[in-house]
């Protein structure tokens, strides 16, 4: 007899046993369409935004309502699903507590990425609507199938006694996301650091006469090649950080835990065209022997 769940959207949000597993079937497919970016060059956002367009939002405000739904969405469904399941996480309602350290992971990543991380930017390009649409989906259906998973639907529960990731696996886990999350933040901060560095110099020339020749004409949007950490190797150590990260959840979460993995491979094939397109971008600006030896984003690979 089907479950049935009750919600925003009934048996859909939060989903039922068998639309969760529908859903997550069709995420599974989810690296078919992102590697559609490997023919199709346009990309709405970042160093492609297109400066101009009607459909362009402000950059701050995009990214914010972008990345915001992620972990409201894995929050709402640890929060109602578990009392409309049959069998209840544990006597106490309450959830193991590695489920509660999981979804503290999610919500600590995405506090940094989706709240932070817009407004540390001294400046941010303009996200086309087309993207920030794409961008909403992923944090819904992404939110949606890794919430569920914590709340009941993944293998934690059986006659109330959770079945849980071993403590030296989950301990690795753990730590290789927080050394991603760390490195992410690390080579984030020093590309903050370069914009923030230009804008020093135009403030100070700003002061200037305007008949000084140093005195700004306009304001165009700066880069450079980065040469901290790991820029040394690749130009997207940020891309790879945080691809570690979620690695780290995946081996926290369990191999078994198919959300966990389908985050890490969408998230790459998602990703990694941007990042060779980036590189080319790079060799397009300065020059393949500025660039160097300089991978995309993996060493030795891309």
């Amino acid at each position: 007899m089907p479950t049935t769940t009750e919600g925003l959207i009934p048996n859909w949000f939060p989903p039922n046993r068998e639309n969760y597993d529908l859903i997550l079937t069709l995420w599974k497919l989810f690296p078919f369409f992102s590697s559609l970016q490997w023919l199709i060059p346009w990309y709405g956002m970042g160093k492609t935004s297109i400066p101009h367009s009607p459909l362009n939002l402000p950059g701050r405000l995009a990214w914010l309502t972008m990345e915001i739904p992620g972990f409201l969405t894995l929050l709402y469904h640890l929060y109602v699903l578990p009392s409309q399941l049959p069998l209840p996480p544990s006597p106490d309602g309450s959830l193991p507590w590695q489920t509660q350290t999981l979804a503290f992971l999610f919500v600590f990543h995405y506090i940094y990425r989706a709240i932070l991380f817009p407004f540390l930017q001294p400046s941010m390009s303009p996200v086309h609507l087309f993207i920030w649409l794409l961008g909403v989906t992923f944090q819904l259906v992404n939110g949606t199938v890794i919430g569920a998973w914590l709340a009941g639907y993944g293998p934690m529960y059986y006659n109330h006694s959770p079945a849980q990731t071993p403590i030296s696996q989950f301990a690795l886990g753990l730590i290789v996301f927080y050394l991603g999350l760390a490195s992410n933040y690390f080579h984030d901060d020093h590309l903050r650091e370069i914009r923030r560095r230009v804008l020093r110099r135009q403030q100070l020339a700003a002061q200037k006469p305007d008949d000084s020749p140093d005195a700004p004409k306009s304001v165009e949007k700066h880069y450079e090649i980065p040469q901290a950490g790991l820029f040394k190797v690749v130009l997207y150590p940020h891309y790879l950080s945080e691809w570690i990260e979620w690695v780290g959840y995946w081996i926290a979460a369990g191999w078994g835990c198919v959300p966990a993995r389908c985050f890490v491979l969408n998230e790459v094939t998602a990703m990694l065209p941007r990042a060779v397109r980036g590189r080319q971008w790079y060799v397009e600006r300065f020059g393949e022997e500025t660039v160097g030896r300089r991978w995309a984003v993996i060493p030795g690979v891309w």
